[in-house]
């Protein structure tokens, strides 16, 4: 979620040259960014304990940084900005909005409201530092999709097939729709002629649940463990839409310009963590007194039903994507 507000930092400040420091897995995403954004991957076993975090600090020191900006405020960036701090350079850091965000997911008496988004929150750090500038990002790729020419012997042409890309895999129970219900949305999509779908997810076990529900609907293109990271967010770009969980899937659709629908349980995207450039009003959800119950969705059911999810039916869920995948039709 830091995407689009770095590169629309970066546009607008072309002279500023800016450092993203995070997980190396990640740096796919800033390789089409523009040229002032320079990408600095680390693997965090190797800066582990405060030994770690000092050798760290000291690599990132020689840099001679003019400003640091925290954007995680976790325990390994607030030791860091410290260092930083403590080194005289100009350090600003995210407020989380962790009081309001219990006022949104506590069991009782809840103050339903939106919340403001992650990117208004990253957008806010950096002005604290001096930088003025309006969020413009469209897409990693720009105004147009990626070439997958490179992989059209997994994925097939486009053609004038219409793609719809289901990602329904998520972390925590309470955000992922329930795989027997997920199964009849894939055959009730399939109903429609000229749909061909692709199964996004990662891991053994999720590319097992995949296989099985193949074997029910032979037309699902399979695609875990086929494709580089890089890769998969191209084939993201060349989505009519994506069905998604409230999972980092609805995220990498959204940085390549994929509109999504997204299904909500146990979260909300009151809390700010919808998708780039994606609308309410494509999000799944049911009205539920205990919605949501966490921010992000790890807190077991304390009804112990899951309701929020099961209390989604998968015509609902079949009617949201058929209805944006018409509209998207209508402006092509």
């Amino acid at each position: 979620m830091t995407v689009p507000v770095v590169c629309s930092l970066a546009k607008q400040y072309p002279d500023v040259q800016i450092t993203v420091l995070s997980r190396k897995n990640f740096g796919a995403i800033f390789q089409n960014l523009p040229q002032n954004i320079h990408f600095q991957g680390i693997d965090l076993k190797d800066y582990d304990g405060l030994r770690g975090l000092n050798r760290l600090y000291k690599e990132l020191e020689v840099q001679q940084f003019d400003y640091v900006a925290d954007l995680h405020d976790v325990l390994r960036t607030k030791y860091l900005r410290i260092r930083f701090r403590l080194a005289g350079t100009p350090v600003a850091t995210i407020d989380k909005g962790r009081k309001e965000k219990k006022k949104l997911t506590r069991r009782n008496h809840k103050i339903l409201k939106q919340l403001d988004t992650s990117f208004v929150r990253y957008k806010k750090v950096l002005e604290k530092l001096g930088f003025k500038f309006h969020l413009n990002f469209t897409s990693i790729y720009g105004n147009k999709s990626a070439d997958i020419s490179a992989i059209e012997s997994i994925t097939g042409q486009k053609g004038a097939d219409r793609w719809i890309g289901i990602a329904p895999f998520a972390k925590h129970e309470g955000k992922a729709y329930p795989p027997e219900l997920l199964q009849e949305v894939i055959g009730g999509l399939l109903k429609t002629n000229g749909v061909k779908l692709f199964l996004f997810g990662g891991g053994e076990h999720e590319k097992q649940i995949v296989e099985k529900w193949k074997q029910k609907y032979p037309a699902i293109v399979n695609i875990i463990g086929k494709l580089s990271f890089g890769q998969e967010l191209a084939l993201l770009s060349n989505m009519d839409v994506v069905l998604s969980m409230d999972s980092a899937n609805m995220h990498l659709a959204s940085m390549v310009g994929t509109t999504v629908v997204s299904v909500w349980g146990a979260t909300h995207p009151y809390a700010g963590f919808m998708g780039w450039n994606q609308k309410e009003e494509n999000a799944v959800q049911t009205d539920l007194h205990c919605r949501p119950c966490s921010v992000f969705g790890q807190k077991p059911c304390y009804r112990g039903d899951y309701a929020c999810m099961y209390g989604i039916s998968p015509q609902q869920v079949i009617n949201k994507v058929e209805e944006v995948r018409n509209k998207t039709e209508e402006t092509r």
